[in-house]
């Protein structure tokens, strides 16, 4: 297995996906993680289970996380989320501007990326951070 969870490889190496096609498995792994990190808390009553999680994975939430990610970013990450962050996806959501859905959808293309890539110790630093930034601590 190459670090993934499931042996299900994409058709594709990693630095030759659409950065659309990883932000699709990023935005997944960024919600699992944030569950996750959710559930590790006391409160698990289901409507703030869902309303923290919501708070983690709206892309207002997720454009400020990268901004905090940029300077700690090598060359290669930085390459990935310029690529995420230029793709033609479509409207935004209602919820987000522009350049919030952009910053977003280049936030989960890094996590996609390193998923498939399978540095796995990056994934779980970077996204510790992240749950530590929005939170505010």
């Amino acid at each position: 297995m190459n670090g993934t969870w499931f042996p299900l490889p994409p058709a594709k190496a990693p630095d030759q996906m659409h950065p659309i096609a990883l932000a699709y498995i990023g935005d997944a792994i960024f919600e699992v993680y944030i569950r996750q990190y959710v559930l590790s808390k006391l409160n698990h009553r289901p409507e703030h289970l869902h309303r923290q999680t919501t708070k983690f994975v709206a892309a207002k939430a997720q454009a400020k996380v990268l901004a905090q990610w940029l300077p700690l970013l090598s060359e290669e990450e930085l390459a990935v989320v310029k690529r995420g962050r230029n793709a033609k996806s479509g409207s935004a959501p209602k919820s987000a501007d522009v350049l919030e859905y952009r910053q977003s959808t280049a936030l989960e293309s890094l996590v996609g990326y390193l998923y498939y890539t399978g540095q796995v110790d990056r994934l779980n630093e970077l996204l510790s951070q992240a749950a530590r930034e929005i939170e505010g601590k």
